[in-house]
């Protein structure tokens, strides 16, 4: 699924958060998303989602580097489900390089321009699963 429109999507928005260009970082959420912060706590609408996202950063002392692994999408209609791998690359307290990664779940939804804005960002996917009751 490389050539699929959202990858590159995906990639433009893993940059942003990467540099920090949280304005940038924006325009990939639609107004009404959902960010999953941490199992427990979501985020919604964008300026919920920016405040996460600079707070996140914060967190990690601005060394948060996202990247991208294996991806499928799955399109109905106006609908789109991102499956995929999600690396998290940080440097620990020891000044280590540390790097995780998440199988992510993504669901985007198409605009009447035939764009694609991100409505459930899920970087722990079913890992979420884990932590229900």
């Amino acid at each position: 699924m490389s050539d699929h429109p959202l990858k590159t999507l995906i990639v433009a928005a893993d940059r942003a958060i990467s540099n920090k260009d949280f304005d940038g970082l924006m325009r990939f959420y639609a107004e009404d998303a959902t960010l999953v912060v941490r199992p427990g706590l979501h985020a919604r609408g964008k300026q919920q989602i920016r405040k996460a996202f600079e707070a996140i950063s914060a967190y990690f002392e601005n060394g948060l580097k996202v990247r991208q692994g294996k991806m499928n999408v799955i399109e109905s209609g106006d609908t789109a489900l991102v499956i995929m791998e999600t690396w998290l690359d940080t440097i620990d307290q020891n000044g280590q390089d540390l790097s995780n990664v998440r199988r992510a779940t993504y669901v985007f939804r198409k605009t009447s321009g035939g764009g694609w804005l991100c409505t459930v960002d899920n970087s722990y996917g079913t890992d979420l699963l884990d932590e229900a009751d």
